[in-house]
């Protein structure tokens, strides 16, 4: 035979459930705006029926039930979805990085404009050909050297430029590393809490939100992948245990957080956190930490994804234990080394044919400063051409006394500007350089492209993982209204419980009186 009071005890059921969901409602609500956070919900299910099952139970017509429970509290969130955008945050990373990275070269090198090296060798040229037509000409002469020197500065200025930005990509790195190294660390702590929480049968979801954060953020500089292993207890079914991440490589992944552990990144050959130079960053290194296994992570094992690979991409790396350097920048860098040389070196065989006002063989016009062969860095205007420009080597031969000179070498000189060197792979000095500005601009666009391409799928993906796992207060508003109608029913059905066992209590056995 049921209970008397069983009405009660069900419909008090009823009334601390939906309590529970009015109170998740609510928690809902004031995170609204908390970024990061994913909606709650209460998984109501039915109580255990009466009369239970078994030899002993009793009998009676029917099943009856004997109200509701909070089963758990759980976050709606799709992992498909938060794979997804990880994977297009990862390349997001890349492709911003990239086109901030090719967007400060470009404006180094300003080209088009009327300050750039090309504008300075067009002037430059011009004025040897004034020059050729007046030989004699002191401010002529004046001129062209300080155009020289103008060329000279621009190529210096140019190289000076690009190192500095490509050691604050280097610096970056180091930065970007030690961040890495603390998002694992987060993630490593938050498995710790989730795993001493689970087993007592509770969902942490906002140290899950917390820790998906992290992983969202990691995936920007990395490739990773991601598992989860149950923390066992009376953990839940729906719970989600603590987090394995694997970094991808094109060989083996490398696991770097298991459980509480995470394997520490370092930078090979580097000194304080920072590589020295592109010649000596080879790749990372992780330290063995408990379960993460760590190991090597050569750059050339990168997969091209993520902002970390494309600062290394950018600030350049070696591979043949340094015999070869590649990246954007050292690239950048070698054209221009390899540019002013070869310029260099052409004009002063054209410069030491020629005569100077004096009479004097022409003598080296471009130098190095410190001695070492010509390059970017170090090119300069021979210092004592420019104290006294009558050594610019003008004429072919050496003027008599009814001719001051004949301008001829100066033409000759002027027209180096069209001969097609064998060092810049037969092309002259301007067409080598506007392809290398060419090729960037290419590049640059290739980049604003893929960075827009991947911020518009990103987006979408962002959307559609907003539409699962947002708040959104029109719904909330509903489920209020919902609920509260819900505990209002329950309390209803108790007053009329209440009600009838006072006739039971009060009116019965009073007949007569």
């Amino acid at each position: 035979m049921r209970s008397t009071f069983m009405g009660l005890e069900t419909n008090k059921r009823g009334l601390y459930t939906q309590q529970s969901a009015l109170y998740t409602t609510g928690h809902n609500i004031s995170n609204a705006n908390t970024l990061g956070y994913s909606r709650q919900r209460v998984n109501m299910q039915a109580t255990a029926g009466f009369p239970g099952v078994g030899l002993n139970a009793g009998t009676m017509p029917g099943f009856l039930g004997t109200g509701v429970e909070a089963g758990s509290i759980q976050r709606i969130r799709d992992s498909f979805v938060d794979q997804q955008y990880r994977q297009e945050s990862n390349k997001l990373g890349y492709w911003e990085s990239r086109s901030k990275a090719i967007g400060q070269m470009e404006d180094v090198l300003a080209e088009p404009s009327e300050y750039g090296l090309q504008k300075s060798l067009s002037e430059f040229w011009a004025s040897l050909q004034t020059l050729a037509g007046s030989p004699e000409n002191g401010g002529a002469r004046a001129v062209a050297v300080e155009r020289g020197v103008a060329v000279a500065d621009s190529f210096k200025y140019m190289h000076k430029s690009l190192t500095e930005i490509q050691d604050n990509l280097g610096k970056e790195i180091g930065v970007s590393t030690k961040d890495i190294n603390s998002i694992m660390q987060q993630i490593a702590d938050l498995n710790r809490q989730i795993s001493d929480v689970e087993p007592n049968g509770y969902m942490p979801n906002d140290l899950y939100d917390a820790r998906d954060m992290l992983l969202d953020e990691l995936s920007t500089y990395v490739p990773i992948e991601v598992s989860y292993e149950k923390s066992g207890g009376r953990a839940l079914a729906i719970a989600e245990g603590t987090v394995t991440v694997s970094i991808k490589t094109s060989g083996t992944p490398i696991t770097v957080i298991k459980g509480k552990e995470y394997a520490e990144m370092s930078i090979n050959d580097a000194v304080a956190g920072n590589p020295q130079s592109p010649e000596k960053m080879t790749g990372f290194m992780f330290t063995t930490n408990g379960d993460a296994t760590g190991g090597n992570f050569d750059v050339v094992d990168m997969q091209k994804s993520g902002k970390l690979k494309s600062l290394v991409d950018s600030y350049g790396y070696s591979t043949d234990n340094g015999a070869t350097v590649k990246g954007l920048y050292p690239d950048m860098l070698a054209k221009l080394n390899k540019m002013a040389q070869e310029f260099a070196n052409e004009f002063n065989v054209q410069h030491k044919a020629g005569k100077d006002l004096d009479g004097n063989t022409g003598d080296s016009f471009f130098v190095s400063d410190d001695g070492s062969p010509i390059s970017a860095a170090n090119i300069s205007v021979n210092q004592a051409i420019q104290d006294n420009p009558n050594k610019v080597a003008a004429s072919d031969t050496v003027h008599t006394g009814a001719e001051v000179g004949n301008g001829k070498n100066a033409k000759a000189l002027a027209d180096v500007q069209f001969k097609k060197l064998a060092g810049l792979g037969n092309s002259t000095v301007q067409s080598f350089y506007s392809g290398v500005v060419g090729e960037l601009g290419v590049e640059g666009q290739q980049s604003n492209k893929m960075a827009f391409n991947t911020t518009t799928l990103l987006g979408a993906v962002a959307n559609r993982r907003d539409s699962i796992s947002s708040v959104s207060l029109d719904e909330e508003m509903t489920n209020m209204i919902q609920f509260q109608q819900a505990y209002n029913a329950s309390a209803r059905m108790i007053t009329v419980i209440d009600e009838t066992l006072d006739k039971i209590i009060n009116g019965m056995g009073v007949v007569g009186r």
